[in-house]
């Protein structure tokens, strides 16, 4: 008979895989791996991330691995901006490649109609060839002469997201993404910056990308559903990967009956495991990455992962929301917690007051929800 999993103890796996049960003491490199990516469109928020996973975090380590090219900004998972092993990106972007053109289509399938997609990343390709890195703007500007009519001719804003985000893999240049620096996004192609070309697709029709997809995924996420993984990569065409590695694969089921798979030796806790303090950052993973996020976050505040809020976890589950401005970390609640629970949030947002302003503050004011604030 197939084992049942409740919300809890499916709540502790997903807490031990995203590093959020107990610090890691892993490479920052490493743990970008492990977690198969962090969302990243946020250029800042990544840092946060990893201050809540790893111990010591040092965030100078992770921007020296963006300018060593090490770690590399680009779009992938959903067609959003991640930060990715270089290692990873190169394995995986060729299966990316449909649902990134898919993705961008259902936004300007209209303005693009016209523009076929083999001459626009011919024309990309062209004006990137002198190495000069260049914004998206900058791109669509440089190629926009092709395609002037005889209808409305496409937007800069189409042809550029059509490609930095989908017909040239591309890579997002330092300074953006490092480490308290601003600066737009600027790109050239991944095999210009990295130095290696894109893997090409398995000949064949082999998909051993998509079984390699499945095994980090389950690595980081799991258990989870066919669903799921799809909510996580973008990718349609995984459940074949996971028919293909069910032999070794272990099944579990959901309290909703879901047939949700995993790895033989991952950890899953036991669900009594206490459950510390996090503090997550914007469009965190831990959220975005499963369709079905009732093991995190009650349905009451879904809403929040795809509003971009930054959310701390009590017990596991979002609890409240977070904000910083003048060097000092806000929370709001979403419950009443409790006194203990508040000292709690309390220590734990004095010590990201204190990593995001470089030990300048360690402020933080809890809401309450109905008696005001209490400032630390």
């Amino acid at each position: 008979m197939t084992t049942v999993l409740d919300t809890r103890a499916l709540n502790r796996a997903t807490l031990a895989r995203q590093l959020l049960l107990e610090r890691a003491r892993l490479p920052v490199l490493d743990a970008v791996a492990h977690l198969g990516g962090l969302q990243a469109q946020e250029p800042q928020e990544p840092f946060t991330g990893l201050w809540s996973r790893l111990r010591a975090f040092d965030p100078g380590v992770l921007s020296e691995l963006l300018v060593e090219r090490r770690v590399v900004r680009t779009h992938l998972m959903r067609r959003t901006v991640h930060l990715l092993a270089s290692d990873d990106v190169l394995a995986w972007r060729t299966r990316h490649d449909a649902m990134l053109r898919q993705r961008v289509l259902g936004v300007y399938r209209g303005e693009l109609a016209g523009v076929d997609p083999v001459e626009l990343a011919a024309a990309g390709r062209a004006v990137l060839a002198d190495g000069e890195p260049r914004s998206m703007g900058e791109l669509a500007r440089a190629v926009a002469a092709r395609w002037p009519g005889p209808g409305a001719a496409p937007s800069h804003r189409a042809l550029g997201e059509m490609l930095v985000a989908a017909l040239i893999p591309m890579a997002q240049l330092p300074p953006r993404g490092v480490w308290r620096a601003r600066g737009g996004a600027r790109y050239l192609p991944l095999s210009v910056w990295l130095g290696r070309a894109v893997d090409p697709p398995a000949p064949g029709g082999d998909d051993p990308v998509g079984r390699a997809l499945v095994r980090r995924y389950l690595a980081a996420f799991g258990p989870a559903a066919t669903a799921d993984l799809r909510a996580w990569s973008g990718l349609s065409g995984l459940p074949a990967a996971v028919a293909a590695l069910r032999e070794e694969l272990v099944v579990f089921r959901d309290e909703r009956g879901r047939e949700l798979f995993d790895l033989p030796g991952a950890p899953r806790p036991d669900p009594a495991t206490p459950a510390p303090v996090r503090f997550l950052p914007a469009f965190d993973n831990a959220l975005l990455g499963y369709q079905d996020r009732g093991r995190i976050v009650d349905d009451a505040h879904r809403g929040l992962s795809v509003a971009g809020a930054r959310v701390v976890l009590v017990d596991g589950r979002v609890a409240a929301t977070w904000t910083v401005g003048e060097e000092t970390v806000r929370v709001a609640p979403l419950r009443r917690l409790s006194a203990d629970e508040r000292e709690e949030v309390a220590r734990e947002g004095e010590a990201l007051a204190g990593f995001l302003s470089e030990g300048a503050s360690r402020r933080v004011r809890i809401g309450s929800g109905t008696d005001g604030d209490a400032a630390r």
